[in-house]
């Protein structure tokens, strides 16, 4: 069971919670959602973007507003790059004996690479991880603090560029204003990658979009292996972007979603599971709580708790077969009401054999491993480094030699 710190903490978290909501349902909004929007609440605690490899992780970060329509934005990781002589690069006189065992780097061995072939490949490229964080669709930001040091967890331990989507908040935006933002940033990625190879003349770059480039993504990210990671309620949004990359994969064209991480996703149903019966008061994210966001992220019109944003398996939904979808990792906690229908959606993946494992931490609650409070707890950092291990898997240039 967790802790008593934990339960008394819940139980004012909660109250904050539904007065927060329960605030924005009764201020007054427009008929139609607000094209802008906004991505972060004013009373939110944010951590400033650090451009310069923090001596703490030795990850950069920096803010990117991507959409001038809106208030989409990005904050993109970029872990340290490796030693130089972990680089590729010819043989030199001052390098290890031939045949002698190279140390691999953060589970990635370099490749030897010819004298030709050398300066073309000086720099590694590294995989691409978007991730959408949590709030139940009303409160969050890819900037607050907990979000902000959970990226560079992600991005210390997986080895790969992070970028965190700042997705557009109801009521102010209702949907699919946030799901259309993830999708948005997975084609923003796309154009950044075409641009880079365009602007590559002859083993230089010429001036054609080279202020459109992000040089980051463009000189370290491979888009060929994307990975989604959402939160909570935006593992519902990395579902539904993957979905549409797997219906119309040339719209994204070099982006490859090689596989997908739902942290206890915040799927809900109209036929409730045992779990969402057993556990409807639980910790921190209660269900009337939740009913409550899914009502200021759907119009009174379209509100339904089987709405496709809301459950994954509603009869009727659409979208591409499950057996298309990419590998999928789904986190859950044992006290958590929203854990069964997570566990029923891996399970028709499973079926139709994809790769969908499904990892239950005991005495844990919903967002155990990125709310503030439990950052620095054991499990938090064992998801961490469990989601690294499986992502690994897809991720590695070498192959699967990384599983459980």
């Amino acid at each position: 069971m967790p802790s008593v710190g934990v339960k008394i903490y819940s139980v004012f978290f909660k109250l904050l919670l539904r007065h927060r909501l329960q605030s924005l349902a009764a201020a007054p909004t427009p008929t139609d959602s607000d094209p802008f929007g906004v991505s972060c609440r004013a009373d939110e605690a944010t951590a400033p973007a650090n451009p310069a490899f923090s001596a703490a992780d030795g990850v950069a970060s920096k803010d990117l507003h991507i959409d001038p329509n809106s208030a989409l934005s990005v904050r993109v990781f970029l872990p340290t790059p490796p030693p130089a002589h972990l680089l590729p690069h010819p043989r030199r006189a001052s390098d290890p004996p031939a045949g002698a065992a190279a140390a691999p780097y953060r589970g990635y061995l370099p490749h030897a690479v010819s004298a030709p072939r050398a300066a073309a490949s000086a720099r590694r490229r590294l995989p691409i991880v978007v991730q959408f964080h949590g709030g139940g669709f009303v409160t969050g930001s890819n900037c607050s603090a907990s979000n902000d040091a959970f990226c560079r967890r992600v991005a210390k331990f997986c080895d790969a560029i992070v970028v965190a989507v700042g997705y557009r908040l109801a009521p102010e935006s209702r949907y699919p204003a946030a799901f259309d933002d993830g999708v948005r940033v997975l084609r923003w990625i796309a154009k950044q990658a075409n641009l880079a190879m365009m602007s590559k003349v002859g083993g230089g770059v010429d001036t054609f979009g080279a202020s459109s480039v992000e040089p980051w993504i463009a000189a370290h990210g491979d888009p060929a292996r994307c990975v989604l990671l959402g939160v909570s309620s935006g593992a519902n949004i990395a579902d539904f972007v993957t979905r549409k990359t797997v219906e119309d994969s040339k719209l994204f064209d070099p982006v490859k979603i090689v596989a997908q991480v739902l942290m206890y996703p915040f799927f809900i149903g109209s036929v409730p599971t045992h779990s969402e019966i057993r556990l409807a008061n639980s910790y921190f994210y209660d269900k009337s709580t939740c009913l409550l966001a899914w009502r200021l992220l759907l119009s009174e019109k379209e509100f339904s708790l089987d709405h496709p944003a809301a459950n994954p398996l509603a009869p009727g939904r659409g979208g591409p077969p499950l057996k298309c979808m990419p590998p999928t990792l789904t986190i859950i906690a044992e006290h958590d009401w929203m854990r069964d229908r997570a566990i029923a959606y891996s399970e028709e993946l499973r079926k139709v054999n994809v790769d969908a494992p499904v990892l239950d931490y005991k005495d844990t609650v919903h967002e155990f491993a990125t709310l503030d409070v439990f950052l620095k707890t054991p499990q938090a950092q064992a998801c961490a480094e469990d989601i690294a291990i499986w992502m690994k898997k897809y991720i590695s240039l070498r192959g699967h030699e990384f599983s459980y």
